[in-house]
Formats: C-alpha cells, structure tokens, sequence
C-alpha cells in the first residue's frame, strides 16, 4: 500500500463499480438462491474505509479485496466468505474494530475476517521460534474453518501476481514465505491450479536467473513441443473415438517450477525429464479410465515402473488419476486419464465440492476428510517443544510422496515414501510401535529399517514390555513415529539423569554435613530461580551435567561451602582443552565462563553459522550446525541444550566440504575453479566423478565465515550447468 493517501477519481470508482457488477453476476450464476444485499453492504463499506488508500501500483487500494473476491468467487464460495475477502484487510489497515464488523455484518463474517487479519499478521520468516508458533496458528485456523485459509491463499495469489511493484528485499521475501508455506498449503489442500501458479511466481523472483534461463530454453524447443503435442493428440482423439471412449484431450508442457525441481532432484538435463510434456484425458467414468489406458498402451509403448494408479489409491489430498509415461518416435511424454469429476479436484481441491451443510459449517464430509491429515498433524507436535523440529516435520507432511502398504487384514496405510515397518506400527499405535520387535513383509521377516514399496503387506511382531531404540531415530520416516521415540527416549533419559542427579546432591551434601530433607523448600526456590518447575527437573539439570551439585546446594543453604583443594575449575578446564586440542575462542556459552567448548565434527560450523550448543558427557559442550542432520536426533533431550555464540572476532579459516552437481561437459571443472578463485578463497583438494551426462565434484576450502560462505555458493549457482550446489556435513 502506498504511502501517501489519494482520493479515488471518479474515473477509477465507476471501473470498481464495474468490476464489483461483474463479482454479482459470477454469484448470481453459482448461487442464484442466496441474498446479495450482504455482499453489496461489504462492498460499499469496504470502499469507505480504503477510499484514500493505494496500493504501490498506484491503483486504488479496493481493487485489491475486490480481486481476492473474485478469485473465490471463481472457487464457487458462498457470500459470507466473499464479503469477508471484501473487508480482510479493513481491521488490519484501518481504525475499525472487529466487534463493529461483527456489528455490521454478522458473527460468521466477522470471525473469517478476524482469522483473515490474524494469518496476514503472521511474520513467517521470523526466527525460528515464533516463526514455528506463527505456523501453528494458521494451521489451527485452517482446523477451525478451512475458509480462512482459503481467503489468505487467494489474498496471496493476487499480492504475487502484483509483486513486481514492490522493492527487491520485500519481493524476496514474500516470495519464500509463498514458496516455503503457501504453496504446500494449496498442495495439501488439492489446489492444483493455485498451487502451480504460486510455485512458478514464486520462482521467478527467489531464483530469477534459473527461471528465465529455463524459459528461454523452453521457448527454443516450444514450435517443436506444440507440434509433438498437437499430433499425439489427434492420434489420441481419434483412436478413443473408434474405440467409444468419449474424452476430451489436451496437452501441456511442465510448469518452470516442476521442471526446475526435477532437473536439481533428479540432476537430469531438460531433455532427460519424462513428464517435461503431458497429455490429459478427460472421460465420463472410471471405466472408460481404464479402457482409455488400453487404447493409448495399444498405441505406445510404455516405460516400465513409470504407471501410477491414484485412482484406486487416493493420494491423502484425495488427487486421483492414472498416470503413465510412453514413448513416440524417442520422445517420452506422460498420460494422465481422469473423469470430468476427478479433474475437478485435481484443480480445485477443497473448493470443487463446496456446500453449504446447515448448521454444520460449510465442509462437506469429503472435504472434511481432507484436512484430517492437519489435525493428525497438530496432535503430533503438541508435544514437540523445538521449533525446528516442528518446521522441519511441516515440510514433510506438506509435500509427502505416498506408498502404499497394507495390513493382513487388507486396511490401506498411506505413509511418505521411505517409510519403514516403525513407521507403519506407529501409524496403526503408540504401543505397537513402542513394543515392536520385528516386521515381516508380504511374510519374509525383514529388518527394521527396511523400506516399504507400494503393495507390501505388512504384519508387526511386538513384545509386552519393550521400548523403542534411539537408533530407529536414524531411518524412521514420519513425523508421528519420530515424535513418540523421542518421547518415549526422553522420559527414560530424564529419570535416570533425575536419579544421577539426586545422588551427586545427596554425595555433595553428606560431605557438608547437610541434609537435602531440611533444604527441601530452598531447593524448591533454588529450582524456580533456575527456571525449573519442579525439585526433579533440577535434579534432572545436575544428571545432565546443565548445573552443578556443589554450586546449588551452596545456593539452597545459602551460605558458601567450605572449599576443596580440587576446587579450581577455570584453570583445571583451560588445561583440559589445551591437552585435548578443544579450544574454540570463537564460541561463546552464553553466561558460563571457561567451559569446555568444541565444534562437532559431523558438521564443523563456521562463524556466522546458526549453531546450537549440546551438553555431552565428559567432553564438554558440543556445538552443532543448526542444520546438522544429527541436531534433530540429539535435542529430544531439551534440558542438554545450552546457549551458545559466536565471539564478536575470530581469526584463521575453516575447512568446509562443497558437493556440486553439474553436467558432464568440457570445461565445466575450469569454470567452477575460477569462480571459486575470484573470491580470494584458498581449495584445499577437489575430486570429481561422473556418470550417465552428469558430474559430481567435491570440493574442501578454508573459509573464514558465512558470508564468504554465501558468496562461494552464489558464485558457483552462476556457472552454466551447474544443478545444485550444497554443504556437506560428515555424518
């Protein structure tokens, strides 16, 4: 929105008028039997309000909320949710009052608005924390009534196709938080269209040169690509109709996103992604579904392992359709043969079946199984008390590759591809996974860690009175397996540092001549000035190592302990790190001083780096990449974790390994040197291999931060070629 306030001309408030006449129409035909006189009171009001607002473009602030309108007009919306689209920015950008709305409009208006104004509220590129809370908020507000989320995603959809007036850093961020949260919102809502126009926009801005370097490439083969298409098509068309099939058919090539991701997953030139063309085949049934498939393997002959059946199978965004990849004249191109009903969905999602069910919301039971997976979702991290944990758990679940297992008794479990038999007994129950002892698979008993393929029927063996492994943590797939081990670990590590911890209190004051019964209520005290709830959870801080015995009893009896002649930890520690080499003035244990400190080697942080500090045992604070694979696996126990900083200077260099994922072509090693060189950044070795037209090349540079960091990976990201280029940590 613009600054500075400019009345609406006449000329701009008769094109409005226009354009809300327009919005009437489109309602009149989708619901010809509900009240407009709604809709038109949310539309002057919100033309009162926005009068002397405008948006960066220069255009009148009310074309926006009258753009989101008709985009949920066009998802066939009821009028409460359009007039709240017409009012969602009224309480955020003026004085208005949302009891007033309520006034005015109604409970049900109001409460989309106020859950509207809330998500829009959300900063979700914040720091970790508030970011994850951020996140929970909208998705409980999805929970409550999926149209909130709905307007947002509409309000977003229009704010991205008017991005390009806004300031670089702003167009960036607004787009990774599109990319990051919006877009796999649309995904598991089974927004296809919506989901496809955000990722693309979102692209163009976060990666701008990739995107019109692969438009460009797109656009050179385009002739070549219709042509390819229009004549599968024609062949298509006309051997359904000798065979009775009625269809309509139309071809498409890969949205830039889709063909960009393939390319760095799959590390695969344009010419070598199977679905860069599609055809799709809309029929009149299942039946004629399937008989179409027949027709078209008659034709051509498909790729082995490249069908998928979702019309049997659903994906949990209840997407159906047949897809199968075949090849003419060299060319690989997909099939995708779905019903009129089906393509529906497929675009749609949520909004293709929408009514209204009185007295019981506006979801429809289909619909509502739908977003069955959120609440899954949120029951599953309630109890997770770190942040990246639940983001990290959010990206899994929003963009999930489905398998497809079943029970001996035949019920279908849907779980993310990679799943294994844990993730399968947890999936059925917290005690079945907890008790698990073995698996077997289509009956062959199998390990544990095995990986589930699509058809595997799947029988767990359990034993009363068995517990989960810490190592499950290392190959478990889902977020609700992952959750229940650390739970489980997590209580059994806390009773026996509690029990640790009790007796080296008990030891420390015995050789005082104390008695922890009489310092029971300064202990209590002690425990709430250290942030503990309880006398067991600081017991618990002393068995991690978080506190000393000797420094809280003085602390309870409130006087200091006689002093032992051992007792001289600053000098004892500085000789400890001296002997073992684990001296790092470059980190910082946020109010401790002379600790043992050391970075670990799985992942070798750099300054600059976000970092975590973990307590271990008998070798001081390990410091750890916020990224590192195995920080996941290690703070399930909370009370081992310890603030830690980088220091204000830090000398010397740092190795840090690069893997870079290129094409097979001459010159390519040349090009990746010299980018590195111009940086002034010294390459300590590099080795190269390669194999079916692609590259693999490692790199080990000493780096002296992040930021020099950023500006090698960026530096390589411009060489042609190049796929994808990423840190590697030695787990």
């Amino acid at each position: 929105m613009s600054s500075e306030p400019k009345p609406i001309s006449l000329s701009d408030r008769r094109l409005l008028d226009l354009r809300f006449i327009e919005l009437l129409d489109k309602v009149r035909q989708i619901r010809p039997a509900e009240d407009l006189d709604l809709l038109r009171r949310a539309y002057d009001f919100a033309a009162l309000q926005h009068a002397e607002q405008r948006r960066e473009s220069g255009e009148p602030y009310l074309s926006h909320p009258l753009a989101v309108a008709h985009l949920l007009a066009d998802m066939r919306l009821d009028v409460p949710t359009l007039a709240a689209a017409l009012l969602h920015d009224v309480v955020e950008d003026t004085k208005i009052p949302i009891a007033q709305i309520t006034e005015q409009f109604g409970a049900e208006v109001a409460r989309l608005v106020e859950g509207a104004t809330k998500i829009s509220r959300l900063d979700l590129l914040a720091p970790e924390v508030r970011q994850a809370e951020n996140v929970r908020k909208m998705l409980l507000a999805m929970v409550n009534d999926v149209r909130v989320v709905l307007i947002k995603l509409a309000d977003r959809l229009h704010n991205m196709r008017t991005l390009g007036y806004l300031p670089p850093e702003r167009q960036q961020r607004i787009a990774l938080e599109t990319l990051g949260i919006y877009a796999p919102i649309a995904h598991r809502l089974g927004m296809g269209a919506m989901r496809g126009e955000l990722e693309d926009l979102a692209f163009s801005y976060i990666e701008r040169e990739a995107y019109l370097d692969l438009q460009r490439r797109v656009e050179s083969k385009r002739k070549f690509y219709e042509k390819f298409l229009g004549e599968v098509q024609d062949q298509i068309r006309k051997r359904l109709v000798e065979s009775g099939i009625p269809a309509d058919v139309e071809g498409r090539i890969k949205r830039p996103f889709s063909i960009h991701q393939k390319i760095q997953r799959q590390q695969r030139t344009l010419d070598q992604i199977y679905d860069l063309l599609a055809v799709r085949v809309i029929t009149d049934s299942v039946r004629n579904c399937y008989a179409a498939l027949g027709v078209i393997h008659q034709i051509w002959p498909p790729v082995p392992g490249r069908f998928k059946d979702y019309i049997a199978m659903p994906r949990p965004n209840l997407y159906q359709s047949l897809h199968s990849t075949v090849i003419r004249g060299g060319q690989a191109f997909e099939v995708q043969i779905r019903t009129q009903e089906m393509h529906r969905v497929a675009e749609q999602g949520v909004c293709a079946h929408w009514r209204y069910k009185e007295g019981s919301g506006p979801v429809s039971d289909r619909d509502d199984r739908r977003i069955a997976w959120l609440r899954q979702l949120i029951e599953w991290v309630q109890d997770m008390e770190e942040p990246s944990e639940f983001l990290s758990t959010l990206r899994v679940d929003l963009y999930p590759e489905e398998v497809y297992t079943f029970t001996p008794k035949g019920h279908v479990m849907v779980l993310p591809r990679g799943s294994t038999p844990v993730d399968f007994a947890y999936a059925i129950h917290t005690e079945v996974g907890n008790q698990c002892v073995g698996a077997k698979v289509n009956s062959q008993i199998v390990p544990l860690r095995h990986p589930l393929s699509n058809g595997d029927v799947i029988e767990i063996l359990t034993q009363k009175g068995h517990g989960p492994s810490r190592d499950w943590l290392t190959f478990v797939h889902t977020s609700r397996a992952r959750s229940k081990i650390r739970q489980w670990i997590h209580l059994q590590e806390s009773r026996r540092a509690m029990e640790v911890g009790r007796r080296l209190l008990e030891k420390e004051a015995r050789e005082h001549g104390l008695s922890l019964k009489k310092l029971e209520a300064s202990l209590g005290r002690v425990a709430n000035e250290h942030g503990c709830a309880t006398i067991d959870d600081l017991y618990s801080g002393i068995g991690f190592g978080k506190f000393a015995a000797r420094q809280l009893l003085a602390q309870a009896a409130g006087e200091p302990l006689s002093e032992k002649p051992a007792a001289e930890p600053p000098r004892l520690a500085s000789a400890v790190k001296r002997i073992l080499g684990m001296h790092e003035p470059a980190i910082l244990v946020r109010g401790q001083d002379d600790v043992l400190v050391y970075r670990a080697n799985c992942c070798n942080p750099i300054p600059g780096d976000d970092i975590i500090g973990y307590i271990t045992r008998g070798r001081g604070v390990a410091v750890h990449h916020a990224g590192c694979p195995n920080v996941q696996n290690l703070l399930y126990e909370t009370e081992r974790r310890i603030a830690v900083e980088w220091a204000p200077k830090s000398d010397g260099t740092y190795s840090v390994r690069l893997r870079v994922y290129t094409e097979d072509k001459p010159g390519i090693l040349a090009a990746i040197t010299a980018a590195i060189s111009e940086a002034d950044v010294n390459i300590r070795s590099l080795e190269s291999t390669s194999d079916d037209l692609r590259a693999r090349i490692e790199i080990l540079l000493d780096l002296a931060d992040h930021r020099q960091l950023d500006r090698i990976l960026a530096a390589i990201r411009r060489v042609p070629g190049i796929f994808d280029v990423e840190r590697v940590y030695n787990v």
